[in-house]
Order: structure tokens, then C-alpha cells, then sequence
């Protein structure tokens, strides 16, 4: 049985399940960077946009911006409602409002989706000043080229100093990079489920996903995006998500929840399913759905290649850059980003005392469950006044 193929009774995937021109913009904004934007690379990316989403009015003086950061497959829209533009709901509805943690009666939230990613912002996707996709030919990102890119809409925004740097997972890559790249704008920071270097576990399990989506016929080297739908690479961004996903939850959490239990109406003796298999499937199905294939390469090996200490002297002198206060969070199930991983990170930061630890079933996972933990830890970061 192919659990890999699209059963005939449901609609063909599209070729990208990224937000594309003329589809609703939800409560998107978008900052056009005047000129072009350098690349640590040496290379140029011209034409580049950020979409963003905002909560809350920004003070005059600026000094109440707060930078919200998603993870790999997030994007601007932090908090509200499913809507026109919008597939699901806020990825952290519950931190962003009025009396919230992210109280926006004080605080202007900015969330952008990130450069390279697929929600608004320029990336594979995107098309170029001749109409074509850049696709293939979009330049090799890194996550201090996507701070550089937020720091362009922080201009644009008249944000000279963020008050607080908020990000889980990819986000607090991004976080990290503006505490100890742009420090002078970053007057406070929050680090969940993240590291200061991607280990050669990490890069590995980006590898074999980055590897599933380029295995798949539809890739066609990349450039897929006008293809008809139902040929593009959807079975190998599929894969890939599977493979993420089971990193994103614990062991103990998956044997709680579905054991060796078959899918009801399945026999997986006669190749049915497992329910844990439908789990991945369904969450296969909704990434295929919302998301492009080539961002999910891009920004998986920007992912791969974070490491704040690379040309900065090591992690232990680049993180020394960043001597504002600093909270640096784990889950303490989390088998992709481990807690030891953040224990490092809290040692060397001068403005952390020790690493916070959520406990959580949720492995990975837990970053955006627990909003109860990550709200006291962001109320304890920026206490009420």
C-alpha cells in the first residue's frame, strides 16, 4: 500500500502551498528593503520583501517593539483567528494581546515571516522583476542573512531597539543572531528550544529531510512552481515533515498516545495503518497544504548552518557580545534541541543566571504547547511596569 501517494478521492495538491500573489493577504503588511540586500555569502538578493503582522501601537519613542521570531514552518501570523489569508489560527494565540503576556495595551509585537520563507516574504517561491519564480536560482540563505533582512524592516518600521528578541526553535537561532550581532538593538532576550550551534545530529536530521524532498520527481531540480497540481514535489515535502515530526514530539509522548495501536478500519497486516502512522500523514497532508517545498530546503539549511561563533572566535567570545538580560528556556523532553543544549547556552550568555526548564510531554513540540510556561517566562523577561 502507498501511503506516500494522494488517494484519488481528494483534491491534487498544489505544485507550492505557499502564499502566493493575488490569494488574500489576512492581516499581512509588507516592508519592500530599499536596495538590495548583501548576503554573508557576497552575493546580492535584490527585490526583497518582508511580510509582517503587527499588534498593538508602537509608543513614540519606539521603546516598546517587541520582535517575535517563528520556527521553521511558522510565519507572520503569531496570533488570531483562521481567516481568508490565513489557514490556522495564531501559532502563539494565547502570548499576544490585550492582558496577555505579550500585553499589546503595552507592547507593539512585530511577527515577520522570514526572508526564504513561503508566507509573503521573498523566497523560492517569489517571483522576480521578469515574472519568473526565483526557484532554483534563489541564493544560499543563513540565518545571520535573514537578522539582516529583520533589521532592514526594523528601520523601515523607525525601530532603532527592540525591547525584548522572542524566538523557539529557528526563531531563537534568529533571536540569538540579533543579541550578539546587533546588540545595541536588542535591549532583552528570550531563547526557547534552541542552540548556539546546530550539532551534526541536528544538520543530519535536516539532511535526510532536505534529501526525501530532492528525491521526489516533482523537485525537477527546483524549478516545480508552475507545474499542474499534483506534480510538484508534495510527497517528498511530505516525507520530509513526517521525519520532522516524530524529532518534534518525545518517545513517551507518542507511546501515551497511540502505542501500537492500528488505525481504526485498518489492519496493518494487510498494509493498513498504524494510528501513529495516520498521525504523520495527516500532519504530512497539512504542511503539503501551506507550505513550499523549496523554502522548506532553504531555510532547513540555513537551520543547519547557524552556529554564532562561526568568524566571531568561538561560541564562548561571540556570545560574550551579548551582555543584555537574557532567558534562555528548554523542554525537558526535547530530543531534537536538548536541554544540555540550552544549559550551554545560559552559561555563557553574561546576562542569564542559570536555563529554565519546562516540563512537558510534548518533546520539541513543547515551545508552542506550553504557552502557560512560555507566558510566565515572558512576563519574568518584561515584568509589568
Amino acid at each position: 500500500m502507498n501511503r506516500v501517494a494522494t488517494p484519488p478521492s481528494l483534491p491534487l495538491p498544489p505544485a507550492t502551498g505557499g502564499w502566493r500573489e493575488g490569494d488574500p493577504p489576512g492581516r499581512r503588511s509588507w516592508v519592500a528593503l530599499d536596495g538590495p540586500l548583501r548576503l554573508e555569502s557576497g552575493a546580492t538578493l535584490p527585490g526583497v520583501r518582508l511580510a509582517y503582522e503587527t499588534w498593538g501601537r508602537l509608543a513614540p519613542d519606539g521603546g516598546n517593539a517587541v520582535l517575535v521570531l517563528h520556527a521553521l514552518t511558522g510565519d507572520s501570523h503569531a496570533a488570531g483567528p483562521a481567516g481568508p489569508g490565513h489557514p490556522a489560527p495564531g501559532w502563539w494565540d494565547a502570548l499576544v494581546g490585550p492582558g496577555s503576556a505579550l500585553d499589546t495595551d503595552r507592547w507593539f509585537v512585530v511577527a515577520p515571516n522570514v526572508l526564504g520563507g513561503c508566507q509573503g516574504s521573498t523566497g523560492p517561491s517569489s517571483r522576480r522583476s521578469d515574472g519568473s519564480h526565483w526557484a532554483a536560482d534563489f541564493p544560499h540563505l543563513t540565518i545571520r542573512d535573514q537578522v539582516a533582512a529583520e533589521a532592514r524592516l526594523a528601520d523601515a518600521l523607525g525601530i532603532g531597539r527592540w525591547a525584548a528578541v522572542i524566538g523557539g526553535s529557528m526563531g531563537g537561532m534568529r533571536a540569538l543572531e540579533w543579541a550578539v550581532g546587533l546588540p545595541d538593538r536588542t535591549e532583552s532576550l528570550l531563547v526557547l528550544a534552541a542552540p548556539a550551534a546546530s550539532s551534526a545530529e541536528q544538520i543530519a536530521w535536516g539532511s535526510v529531510q532536505i534529501s526525501a524532498i530532492r528525491a521526489d520527481p516533482g523537485w525537477q531540480g527546483g524549478r516545480y512552481h508552475d507545474a499542474p497540481p499534483g506534480s510538484g514535489p508534495h510527497r517528498g515535502l511530505g516525507q520530509a515533515r513526517r521525519i520532522a515530526h516524530v524529532t518534534y514530539r518525545s518517545e513517551a509522548e507518542l507511546g501515551a498516545r497511540f502505542g501500537r495501536e492500528a488505525q481504526p478500519g485498518e489492519l496493518p497486516s494487510r498494509g493498513g495503518r498504524y494510528q501513529v502512522e495516520s498521525y504523520l500523514d495527516h500532519h504530512a497532508a497539512k504542511l503539503v497544504g501551506r507550505f513550499d517545498a523549496g523554502s522548506y530546503v532553504t531555510l532547513t539549511e540555513a537551520m543547519s548552518g547557524h552556529d554564532v561563533g562561526r568568524g566571531r572566535g568561538g561560541t564562548a567570545r561571540a556570545l560574550r557580545r551579548a551582555g543584555m538580560p537574557a532567558l534562555v528556556a528548554g523542554i525537558a523532553s526535547d530530543r531534537l534541541y536538548p536541554p544540555s543544549q540550552q544549559a550551554e547556552l545560559a552559561a555563557l550568555l553574561p546576562g542569564s543566571d542559570r536555563p529554565r526548564i519546562i516540563e512537558s510531554p510534548y518533546g520539541h513540540d513543547g515551545f508552542l504547547i506550553e504557552t502557560g510556561h512560555v507566558g510566565r517566562l515572558v512576563r519574568e523577561l518584561l515584568p509589568a511596569s
